[in-house]
Order: structure tokens, then sequence, then C-alpha cells
């Protein structure tokens, strides 16, 4: 027995070692990990709480060390292509993607996998490693111990257990009081704390801080605002008093390159550009980089912050209200046939069941296209999305809004376009070269179709015969991280400060020229607005308070980078109301100037017809 604990506490030693020298936020060896034993033990504990109970139940130590060290091995794998590709670690959040993976997720994300056979290689030699210590290896102790392995088995996993459901008792070691913890900052934690640590404290704080709204502090933001708010409530409507229709496009991963060293005198968004002289416009500061198309979406479409809401990384897979405020609601007030178009699995994030608590009446997804439809590299051509935009929008019948999301220009960029030749047209900044040049262009061949397709789009909607509202904005900047490191951005700040771009346009009449930044939360006031739709209290606020907040962006935790505090107060108010809104109790605190609210209330969903997924009833 004393040789058996033996070899299992150097198996632990090996294991706690072997992690150090795999996080490179403790060490990249063990005698740089031993300098720091806090660290090691708190990245290598949850895998050696798993190791024990693998031994438990299998009687083999190698067998068990061997599995939880690959398993953990797997972790710190993906979390480096997360890195790579998104410039930040893995967050708690992130692990509820693997529901996703039979909802088309595996396709999209399995696409970002090493094309190299040697990482697959090297799991499958140290499977073949662990199975084959497994036949040789004898069981440590024997199958029947009077119940003492029954009892072992029970309490590690009810340890197990409390970590992940975050019991309090944790916080002594996980709370970020003896290791380096900072809220704002996943990759600082993580880099000072190992990857592990910087999960396990991440699911403690969010599970424990969650933020309760102070009534008081949001009514002192809304007094302090009451007469702009009731101008803006009592504002103008469209002249000619006809509701227009009106169309979101939702551009997968768009922005302006001229942002970018070496592109500062392109014009490779001519159609922006033009459109931009026509319209509203502006930088756009979205909540996500890379990726994470859903955080700037739920942003637009509830015109709710994120920043104020800490432990919702993925919206649509965390939200647990099946009726959630939105703009989609208040424009079903007003008669507005609400339809969603996306050319991709309608069940990837979760959307079917999200828009219907948004208020969607129809969601057109990638089975309702025409089997035809156009395809571009790995996924559905822009122009597909416009053709299905325009078969949508009807001449008669009650004014519609239609939200529709694009994909052609879908990360990663390493999969050829349809047409090589004008791919390689594309110039790219000096410096840029290899597989970085390769990506880019295609990045570009695709931002460029995506450019096109709203000339287009604006120019169909144009010749309609009723009026038209089309809103233009991007998600997020590509996951081109690399090539921003070589060229850099013509402000001198990392890829990580930079705003995408916004348009709002009437295309029947040309809108005064204006030029403003806002955030993306900020979009569907200023939408309402311009529709002449001014009854919701809520977004009248956001376009009130937009002077103040509107750059002030952030991670979630971060603190906040404001001129004075006066903007601290603001910022800290603004939270109070949208945790009050989206639990649907913020209406009582508003003021009620001819208010028609859309009433929140739980509705029975529409049967489908013709194919195509209905998500929600019409009011």
């Amino acid at each position: 027995m004393p040789l058996r604990l033996a070899l299992v506490f150097v198996l632990g030693i090996a294991f706690t070692l072997l992690t150090g020298v795999v996080d490179g936020g403790v060490g990249v060896g063990p005698m740089q990990a031993l300098s720091q034993p806090l660290f090691l033990i708190a990245n290598a504990l949850p895998g050696l709480m798993l190791a024990s109970l693998l031994l438990v139940l299998s009687r083999r130590a190698f067998l068990s060390f061997g599995l939880a060290f690959l398993l953990q091995t797997l972790v710190y794998a993906v979390n480096a292509l997360k890195v790579s590709n998104l410039s930040t670690p893995l967050m708690p959040a992130d692990f509820r993607m693997l529901g996703q993976l039979r909802r088309g997720g595996l396709t999209l994300l399995g696409s970002y996998l090493p094309s190299s056979p040697w990482p697959y290689l090297g799991l499958l030699a140290a499977l073949a490693i662990i199975l084959v210590a497994w036949r040789m290896e004898r069981p440590m102790f024997a199958r029947r111990t009077r119940g003492k392995r029954l009892v072992t088995g029970v309490a590690l996993l009810a340890l197990i257990g409390s970590l992940f459901a975050g019991m309090p008792g944790w916080m002594k070691l996980y709370g970020g009081h003896h290791l380096w913890l900072e809220p704002w900052s996943a990759t600082a934690t993580a880099e000072h704390s190992g990857l592990v640590s910087s999960l396990m404290m991440f699911h403690l704080h969010q599970g424990h801080a969650r933020k309760k709204a102070d009534p008081a502090a949001a009514l002192q933001l809304i007094e302090r605002t009451d007469v702009a708010l009731r101008e803006h409530l009592q504002g103008p409507v469209r002249n000619n008093g006809e509701e227009p229709d009106i169309v979101v496009v939702q551009s997968e991963s768009f922005f302006d390159p001229s942002i970018m060293k070496g592109y500062e005198h392109a014009d490779l968004t001519p159609n922006l550009r033009r459109l931009a002289a026509q319209g509203e416009s502006g930088p756009l500061h979205v909540p996500t980089y890379g990726g994470g198309t859903i955080r700037t979406e739920f942003e637009v479409l509830t015109g709710l912050s994120l920043r104020y809401f800490d432990d919702m990384q993925f919206p649509y897979l965390q939200m647990n209200h099946k009726v959630v405020p939105s703009m989609v609601r208040v424009l079903r007030s007003h008669g507005y046939e609400t339809i969603a178009v996306h050319g991709n699995d309608p069940g990837f994030w979760n959307r079917n069941t999200a828009f219907q608590a948004i208020g969607f009446d129809r969601f057109v997804s990638r089975k309702s296209f025409p089997a035809h439809a156009a395809m571009d590299g790995k996924y559905m051509a822009d122009s597909a999305m416009t053709d299905e935009i325009m078969a949508q929008l009807k001449d008669a019948g009650p004014p519609q809004f239609l939200f529709a999301i694009s994909i052609e220009a879908h990360g990663p960029y390493d999969v050829p376009p349809a047409n090589a030749a004008e791919r390689d047209a594309i110039p790219v900044p000096e410096g840029v070269t290899g597989q970085n040049k390769r990506e880019l262009q295609n990045y570009l061949y695709h931002m460029r179709h995506a450019d096109q397709e709203l000339g287009r789009l604006a120019e169909l909607l144009a010749h309609r015969e009723r009026p038209t509202l089309l809103l233009f904005y991007g998600d997020h900047l590509p996951a081109l991280t690399d090539t921003y490191n070589t060229t850099g951005f013509v402000d001198g700040k990392d890829m990580l400060s930079q705003a995408g771009t916004w348009l709002l346009v009437d295309p029947h009449n040309p809108l005064p020229a204006k030029r403003e930044a806002l955030a993306s939360w900020m979009l569907p006031g200023r939408l309402l607005e311009q529709a002449g739709v001014r009854d919701d209290a809520y977004f009248a606020l956001t376009q009130v308070i937009a002077p103040q907040l509107a750059g002030l962006t952030r991670a979630p935790g971060a603190p906040l980078e404001a001129e004075d505090n006066s903007e601290h107060q603001e910022d800290d108010d603004m939270a109070n109301v949208a945790l009050l809104r989206m639990k649907g109790k913020l209406d009582a605190l508003l003021p009620k100037v001819d208010l028609q609210t859309a009433g929140f209330m739980e509705e029975a969903p529409l049967v489908p017809a013709d194919g195509v997924e209905a998500v929600g009833s019409h009011q």
C-alpha cells in the first residue's frame, strides 16, 4: 500500500509540473513553475480531482492520470486556437458552444481546426500509449473494498460538482484574493494566473457577482434627462405620415479597410462611401472582435448593452426570458410584420428560440432559400441574401421590418473563393506575405461583394413603390490578427480598440449627411427615430444618453475610461436602467407621453407556412 500511495503521489506531482510546462501563464518549465506553487496547484487541482475520480473507477493510475492530462491538454489546445483567431482566451461561456456542434456549429467551428495532420496524429499517438498502458497496467487495488471505493468516488464527485456549481467555499482559492484576477481582462488574468485558474475564477466571479438593479439609480438618470426625453418622445413623425418598410442588414465581419495602414487612400468600399453622403453614418463600437456575432446582434435588436450584463457572453445561449423587450416588439406594436433572414442553420447560436423571444414573426433560414441560391467560398453569397430580401418585401399589406444576417465573409479565410483571379488582383499592404496575404485577399474579396450588394440593395429599394429605410452595419472586425499586427492602424491603437461602421439611408429620399460615432446598442433608437416611431421611452433614452456613452466601450466588467466622474455616473445609472429593462420592470419609471407599450406578453408561435419557420405571433 505505501508503494501504491507513493506512485499516486509521484504521478500527482508530475501532473502538476506538466500543467506548469503546458501553461505559458505559469512558466515554461518545472523550475520556474515551482517558484509559484500556489498558481501551480490552482491550475492542476481540477485535473488532479478528475484523475483521482478516474483512478477510483478504473483502479489504474497511469490510465487515469494520462486521460486527465490529455483532456486538460485539449483544453489548452482549444485555447491556443481561440487566442490565435480572436486574441482572447477561453472563457467559461465558451463551453456552451459544445451544445451548438449538432446545430450547424460543427461545420462552422470545425473550419478553424488545424489543416496539418500532425496535431491529430499526436492525439492518436497519445491515446494509443494510454490504451497500451491500460492493457499492461495491473489494478492498484481490489475491485471490492467494502464500500471504500464508493464513498471515495462519491466524495470526489461531490467535490468536483461543488466546484463547477460555484459553491462559495471555492472562492477562498479562486476568488482572486491570492491569484491574479482582472475581471475586465481575461487575457491578463490567464497570462498571470494560468488558463485553468482563469476559467475557475471567472466561473466563480460571474456566478457570485451578478448585478442587482437599483431602481433609485435608474430613476435618477431618467429624472436628469426628463426634458430631453420628453422632447424625443414628442418629436416629429415622418412628413408623409406613411410608415416605411425597414430593412436592416448585419454584414458579416464588414469594416472599412481604410482604417488600416496601407489602405488609407484605397477606395475598397465605394458604395458605402457614396451612400454615406446621402444619409447618416459613422464608426460603430461593438462588444466583440473577430467572432461572437450574436453579441452585436443582440445589442442591435434589443438596445441593451452587454457590458451591463457581466455574465452574458453568448446572449442567445444564456437568455432565460421567454419574452425579451426589443426594437422588434416595438415595431410589431405598430403593425409591422417582422421577418429575420439568414442563409445558415436556424439552430446555430440558438437563433430559432431567441428570435421568438425577441419577437420575430418568421425566420427565413437556409432551408427556405431557393435550391439554386449562389454560394461563394464556404458560405452562401451575399447576392443570394439580397435576392431573398427583395423576394420577402411586398408592396401591399402591413409595413415590414426585415432583419438580414449575411454570412459570405465569415472566417476562416483560407477557403478559395469562386473567382480566384478577382481575389488575386486585390493589393495588400507592404509586409503582408504568405498565408496572411492570402487570407487578407480572401476576406477583402468577400467584403467587396458585401459593399457591392449594399449598393445593389439600395438601388432596388429606391425603385420600390413603398418608402424603405435601410440600416447597414458590420458585426465586428474579421479575425486577421497577424495582419493587423503587421500593418497597424491609422489611429495608432490596437485591433481591439477599432470601431466598425454603420449606415442609415432612405433610398427614396436622401437624408441630410451626418457622421456620428455610436455604439451598437444605440442603433435601434436611431432607426426608430428616423422611422417616426417615437413612443418607446427606453429607446428615446438611448438617444438622449448617446453623446455621453457612445464611445465608452469596454469588455464586461472592465473599468470605464471616462474623462470625468459624470460619465462614470451616467454609465452606472444606465446599467441599472438596462437591468430593469431586461426584467420588464422599467416601464413604471419612464415618462408616459402617449406611450404605447408592446405589452411584452408571452405569445404562442404561428403555424409554419410554405416551409418558413414561424418563430413568433403577430400582435
